[in-house]
């Protein structure tokens, strides 16, 4: 078993992105506090630099790279955010970026990880195993492969989002994070863990791909084929082995959310906090609002993991 990281990688990792990543902010709703009889506390990273909080993984891994691994390139394989993320980290430390991206991943993401100057590779998520290309353009090419999730600068970086919510916030009892491949819930875990030992972390995934919550149940990493789900960034087909020993670790339960649950709480951050979140970006509120019974009377982190929706694609949601 790899060396899981720790909260002092998470701090390290808090070092080198001061001056770069954005310290997005921890904003509240007196109506949702009604609704739940509770205080929530949301960390905006869908205000994050590229639209997510998956920039803070990508440019901490990449700021770790020697000049080898800068001068060869990194590739990676991502359904849009950390696509983006990688590109634009890349751009900013002067790495070549190659992106594995479907073929049907939302147009903005696309266009928008282009435009950062990474060269997009598409394949078809449904028949082709993404890590396998990835390994292979590594090999063939020199690159090195950093991955959405498995990999220790990431969780550190995925963890300072989490840090600067309690540093904020103050103590919390419970913590709701999104959960596809398990970067930013272990991360989260790493920070809450040490920060605020007492609170109950909680990963929500798409109910359509609920891979994570079968392993957290089953103590072994179960795969599942590509979940058909609206939140495109939650449709992995497993934990990684390091997310899944943190989560395992750390976490107090894996809980899932409808589809029709999730654009219930665009529209609320659309029509009420003026926000603009992605599907994926929804799942932890959504899981905090089922919840709400036990949540009474509590101090409630809830991390928004993203807003890098397709402006048709959120108007048609939203409409529907």
């Amino acid at each position: 078993m790899p060396t899981l990281p720790t909260y002092d990688d998470v701090c390290a990792a808090a070092t080198r992105l001061r001056g770069f990543a954005h310290r997005t902010p921890v904003l509240t709703s007196r109506t949702i506090d009604l609704e739940l009889g509770a205080q929530l506390f949301f960390k905006c990273e869908n205000l994050q630099r590229m639209g997510a909080f998956k920039f803070r993984g990508a440019f901490n891994a990449l700021s770790r790279f020697d000049e080898r691994q800068r001068k060869a390139g990194v590739v990676t394989f991502s359904s849009g955010n950390h696509a983006q993320a990688i590109a634009l980290s890349a751009s900013l430390l002067g790495i070549p970026a190659t992106i594995l991206m479907p073929a049907d991943a939302p147009a903005a993401k696309m266009a928008a990880t282009r435009g950062y100057g990474g060269k997009v590779v598409t394949y078809d998520r449904y028949t082709e195993d993404r890590e396998a290309i990835g390994r292979e353009w590594s090999e063939r090419q020199g690159l090195t492969l950093i991955p959405p999730y498995d990999h220790a600068d990431v969780i550190s970086g995925q963890g300072t989002a989490a840090r600067e919510l309690i540093e904020e916030a103050g103590e919390l009892d419970a913590l709701f994070t999104p959960l596809g491949g398990g970067g930013l819930l272990s991360g989260s875990a790493l920070s809450a863990r040490a920060l605020s030992p007492r609170c109950e972390i909680y990963g929500v995934e798409p109910e359509a791909g609920n891979d994570g919550q079968q392993s957290f149940r089953t103590g072994d990493i179960v795969h599942i084929d590509t979940p058909r789900t609206i939140a495109d960034g939650a449709q992995t087909q497993h934990l990684g082995a390091l997310t899944f020993g943190i989560i395992r670790r750390e976490v107090k339960d894996v809980l899932t959310a409808t589809d029709d649950q999730l654009v219930e709480c665009m529209r609320f951050f659309a029509e009420r906090m003026k926000l603009v979140v992605e599907p994926t970006g929804c799942l932890g509120f959504a899981a905090a609002r089922v919840m709400q019974d036990s949540l009474k009377g509590r101090r409630v982190g809830v991390i928004l993991s993203g807003g890098n929706v397709d402006i048709v694609r959120l108007c048609a949601l939203l409409a529907s």
